[in-house]
């Protein structure tokens, strides 16, 4: 049985890859196409929302929030308008939410709602890292990264039939997947909300797109550094489950911090 499963979601895979217009990378996500991950999106978002508690608009810490994802937004929409890709961001209606709880934790959803709770801000502690957090969960979106998950998620469960279908056969188990798939829940029971090339992918993107919205992306060393001490204390933050070591990340993001920097940090704070 689990032979012939796993024989079904390569073949699955194989004939059903779509190349990423913004990573390059082909991915599995026809399971789960843009249009219907959005939607369904939406109504796990409204819900969300009206179970948790907002902070609002005239704080200092929920009016930051929202300044810096309207800034790497706006960053994003004229680097996708010069790449001729403007066409990849139909649909998105952005938001940005600062939500109060104790964990560390932010997330984007596809169509671009976003929220960030209260417990990552001791961690971020400035704009620069908090952009940092920020840019990394709306490349996880943008990269359709949980909706790869969620495709293959969908056929680890025996659902590979298109998300439109799961829901009305199991929609709590497809719900489950859909909050393990885009990293709202911290209860990864059925999988781990993303691997860790993906999150070396966020980190690449999430990199450059602070960077694009005037963000000192060399912040991001530091703030990793901050958090490997929270992990290191055996209390791992959500954010970092299933993340790649510190060590490697660190690494990673060293790696193209220069790039960063001159192309897209130094550029846009001459112009």
């Amino acid at each position: 049985m689990k032979r012939s499963l796993w024989l079904l979601t390569a073949v699955i895979f194989f004939i059903s890859c779509q190349r990423n217009a913004i990573t390059g990378r082909k991915q599995f996500t026809i399971l789960v196409p843009e249009a219907e991950a959005q939607s369904m999106a939406l109504g796990q978002y409204k819900e969300f929302i009206n179970t948790n508690k907002v902070i609002p608009a005239g704080n200092k810490d929920a009016d930051m929030v929202k300044r810096v994802g309207n800034r790497i937004i706006n960053g994003i929409n004229t680097y996708y308008k010069s790449k001729g890709l403007s066409k990849e961001l139909e649909g998105y209606s952005w938001e940005v939410n600062l939500v109060e709880d104790k964990q560390i934790n932010a997330w984007c959803m596809p169509g671009g709602k976003i929220v960030v709770y209260t417990g990552i801000l001791p961690v971020t502690q400035n704009e620069s890292a908090l952009a940092i957090v920020m840019g990394h969960e709306i490349a996880h979106a943008l990269a359709k990264h949980g909706s790869e998950r969620m495709s293959q998620g969908l056929v680890e469960q025996g659902l590979g039939l298109g998300l439109a279908l799961a829901l009305s056969k199991k929609p709590a188990v497809t719900q489950e997947i859909f909050s393990t798939a885009y990293g709202v829940t911290t209860n990864a029971v059925i999988m781990p909300a993303f691997s860790r090339s993906h999150e070396l992918e966020a980190d690449r993107f999430g990199l450059m797109f602070s960077a694009l919205a005037g963000y000192d992306p060399r912040e991001a060393i530091p703030f990793w550094e901050r958090m490997s001490k929270i992990g290191g204390a055996n209390n791992t933050p959500s954010f970092m489950r299933t993340h790649p070591t510190d060590e490697v990340r660190i690494a990673e993001l060293q790696k193209i911090m220069d790039e960063t920097v001159n192309n897209y940090f130094k550029k846009n704070i001459n112009n």
